[in-house]
């Protein structure tokens, strides 16, 4: 082909009036300039949910969210997340499934949801309740990006409304009545699993939805367990449930202290456990009393510590210590951005929630298990409190994302879940039992139309 007809091509027949070098240039900053003047047009009206990059001082990239006040806009990133939440979540009615309800308040449905609101088998209730509520809550299954399985199993567990046989057995009686289960391989399927024990609760877990969905406080578990239930291109780390009377708006249970009015330079309020970290805290304590707090807490009898003594304890202390216990989360580190001190992390394997969004290192102090010891006191009071106080201040205004509120406020920890569930939906599930033909149907290997499909069915 000749230069000719390849310069027709690309700029049109010849005409009266040539194509010179001028009308090039001018061209290409005709589009220069389209492509900015749009581009400032988009920041200019980009919905409340996109996210700018000035936080109260500091600078960020354009990738980090920023809060104009302690509990004030949340504006997530563009990377992963697009400008707006766009979801349709079904959520299972318990009644249904057959056994649903047993997963909710035990055999003999004696297990309140009231009951298990606190301590940390709150979430699974809580993510629940939020969901019920929101709006992005869809009737229809058909319509659904994503389907959400409540059970309060951990409660349930612990007062006696199922042992771990029962568990399992109802997990899978349930699972196989779930077509659209089926339909992706539990894909889009979400479970709440909130203490240490993980996804472990339910004992077939690896075999029935390790490809689910699941929200848990905890991350890695196999210093425990040969296997890890958690996995970080599936899974999401929720925030621990912070006890209601620190994170309502209002009159909180305890109030935070100034920092030159705290006697204790750190503290670590929690049980030995038998746990070398912990042990050697308490050892610490000992040796160095005016400078760490670890008394002896008794969680039941007359000398049990209340919430409120609890929290005034913990509020006493310019930094917060956060040891592992029987696993590698613990709660501490949550609580400490509520009475304002800085959370220091001696648990080496913990995963923190909202990693994409949030710079752990800002707000918070990670330190070797290994080199827990004086050392660690040494290091901490050679921080000026300038800097101490920096650190609470980016805290405070971070905090939001640690509470579980409504959808409609833009910054908690429920909003922000949504935003990492937003990224797992998928346009098109499979799984290994089902096939697709021509017209677009989906088919088991009977070739029978989803639409079809009676539970209950086979599972894995």
């Amino acid at each position: 082909m000749g230069s000719t007809n390849i310069k027709s091509r690309l700029f049109g027949p010849p005409s009266s009036t040539p194509c010179t070098r001028s009308h090039q240039i001018g061209a290409l900053a005709l589009i220069a300039l389209t492509f900015f003047t749009t581009r400032l047009l988009d920041q200019s009206f980009t919905p409340s949910t996109s996210y700018s990059s000035h936080f109260d001082g500091y600078e960020f990239e354009s990738d980090v969210i920023r809060f104009s006040d302690e509990r004030g806009s949340l504006r997530c990133p563009r990377r992963g997340y697009g400008s707006d939440i766009f979801l349709k979540i079904y959520v299972y009615d318990e009644n249904e499934i057959d056994g649903l309800k047993q997963l909710l308040y035990g055999r003999d449905g004696r297990v309140s949801p009231e009951s298990c609101l606190k301590g940390q088998w709150g979430t699974q209730v809580k993510v629940h309740k939020l969901l019920l509520k929101s709006r992005f809550r869809t009737h229809k299954k058909a319509d659904a990006d994503l389907f959400f399985v409540p059970s309060y199993v951990k409660c349930v567990r612990m007062m006696g409304g199922l042992n771990d046989k029962e568990i399992n057995q109802t997990y899978v009686k349930v699972l196989s009545q779930m077509p659209y289960f089926r339909l992706s391989g539990g894909r889009d399927h979400i479970f709440v699993f909130p203490s240490g024990a993980g996804a472990h609760l339910f004992k077939s877990w690896a075999t029935y939805i390790n490809r689910s969905i699941i929200l848990t406080p905890e991350g890695d578990r196999t210093d425990k367990r040969d296997t890890s239930a958690f996995n970080t291109w599936k899974d999401i780390i929720i925030p621990g449930n912070v006890d209601d009377g620190m994170t309502t708006n209002g009159v909180r249970l305890v109030e935070p202290l100034p920092l030159s009015k705290r006697k204790y330079l750190a503290n670590y309020l929690g049980r030995a456990q038998g746990k070398i970290g912990r042990l050697q805290l308490i050892d610490l304590a000992k040796q160095l009393p005016d400078k760490l707090e670890c008394p002896e807490l008794k969680f039941s009898g007359p000398d049990k510590l209340g919430r409120t003594d609890y929290f005034l304890h913990l509020r006493n202390a310019k930094f917060c210590l956060a040891p592992r216990g029987e696993s590698s989360w613990t709660l501490r580190f949550y609580e400490s951005f509520f009475v304002e001190c800085v959370p220091v992390l001696l648990s080496d394997h913990a995963e923190l929630p909202f990693q994409n969004v949030v710079d752990y290192s800002q707000i918070s102090i990670k330190w070797p298990s290994s080199r827990i010891g004086t050392e660690l006191l040494e290091y901490l009071e050679s921080i000026p409190d300038k800097h101490i106080e920096e650190m609470i201040a980016r805290g405070r205004r971070l905090r939001c994302l640690w509470v579980y509120g409504p959808d409609s406020e833009p910054c908690s920890a429920f909003s922000a879940i949504l935003w990492e569930l937003q990224r797992k939906t998928r346009r098109f599930h499979h799984s290994p039992e089902t096939f697709w033909l021509h017209n677009g149907s989906i088919v088991n290997r009977d070739l029978v139309e989803f639409n079809k499909w009676k539970p209950p069915m086979l599972l894995p």
